[in-house]
């Protein structure tokens, strides 16, 4: 099986080859990454990819999906910062060599500047032109699937985080025809991006945080005045113009909004986060085929930490779910503070598996 068969057999809730999996190496840029460490244990040159070494199987793809890319710009420049307008129309400040940026200013500063907002195209190809070059070669090896942001932290890049709850709380009409504009503006990007790399078989992944490992940041009651509107126009949508899947992808303990996401249309999670309470265990036994999960892997605790005991007890209680389908293994984010040697074995747990329940044995 390919890594797209493989994929999407589990997610229909069949038994795949093998169970697939899906991790985040080196995609963030904060200090010395997992990979860097990787190759140097490993006595690997670069051409050797990481990836490929461990049988991740899933690729998401996005292009600029920001109201105004054509409208970014640099506005200073120092040895330790720069100040830049993104393609959101926030103006930034990021330290040298950070990942992160703190906010200066948003472009939504009063709430009838949304009647005004410039937007570009969604078609433009200055959104995409990175990707479009790399698309054929990225289908040919992954299972590709489309990303879009969500309304929720979406709106909150052109209102601020502060001022976006401020909103919900205070003018929830606002909040909501806000939440509406994103909803359709992201929604034109993800239609974009399933068209022109014909990602049709695959499908979308919402990415939404709104969570912490506490609970939601918002109430139930909040989510379904406010927010289900817009979840539920992106996935219709979606499913209308022929995207088989479409997932959420949100940190945190989102459990007390499962039941709305499944009754809104969403057909699964990641990244399933343990540390907040997310078990795949008791999820699959609580909604079974109506939830898909991609994820599970304790990267802040178990994997950490390194005990072959608990690492080994912990890898096997996640894929006691796999036989049946409807998972996809993974931690989301594998950074320095795990080894090399606990990731090993991480995946050499799973080879055994596949060859145990599956019948499976990786090719020489």
């Amino acid at each position: 099986m390919t890594s797209k068969e493989l994929v999407m057999t589990a997610l229909n809730f069949k038994t795949p080859e093998r169970v697939p999996r899906f991790e985040y190496f080196d995609e963030f840029g904060i200090g010395r990454e997992f990979a860097d460490i990787w190759h140097e244990e490993k006595g690997f040159g670069p051409e050797i990819d990481i990836y490929d070494y461990y049988n991740i199987d899933i690729k998401i793809a996005v292009g600029d999906e920001g109201l105004m890319p054509t409208r970014t710009e640099l506005l200073e420049q120092t040895p330790e910062y720069s100040i830049t307008r993104n393609s959101w129309g926030e103006v930034i400040r990021r330290s040298t060599g950070d990942a992160f940026y703190k906010p200066l200013e948003v472009p939504l500063k009063e709430k009838s500047d949304l009647k005004t907002i410039h937007v570009d195209p969604p078609d433009l190809d200055l959104r995409y032109q990175n990707l479009d070059q790399q698309m054929d070669q990225l289908k040919q090896r992954y299972c590709v699937f489309v990303k879009t942001g969500g309304p929720f932290i979406r709106s909150s890049f052109v209102r601020g985080d502060a001022q976006l709850l401020t909103d919900m709380a205070g003018d929830p009409q606002f909040a909501k025809e806000l939440f509406m504009f994103m909803a359709r503006h992201l929604t034109e990007i993800g239609l974009e991006q399933l068209r022109r790399w014909d990602l049709y078989e695959t499908g979308v992944w919402i990415y939404d945080d709104m969570a912490s490992v506490r609970g939601p940041i918002f109430s139930p009651q909040m989510a379904e005045q406010l927010l289900a509107p817009a979840w539920e126009y992106m996935i219709t949508t979606y499913k209308q113009a022929g995207a088989q899947k479409v997932y959420l992808h949100s940190d945190g303990d989102i459990r007390p909004l499962l039941d709305l996401f499944i009754d809104i249309g969403f057909e699964g999670i990641n990244p399933v986060e343990p540390r907040a309470g997310m078990d795949v265990v008791e999820l699959r036994k609580k909604y079974g085929e109506k939830l898909g999960l991609v994820g599970g892997l304790d990267n802040s605790v178990i994997l950490p930490r390194g005990d072959r005991d608990e690492v080994r007890a912990h890898v096997q209680r996640c894929l006691s779910i796999a036989k049946e389908g409807g998972y996809v293994i993974g931690a989301h984010t594998i950074g320095p503070d795990i080894s090399v040697t606990t990731y090993d074995y991480v995946s050499e747990l799973i080879d055994e598996y596949d060859r145990r329940e599956l019948g499976y044995s990786k090719p020489a």
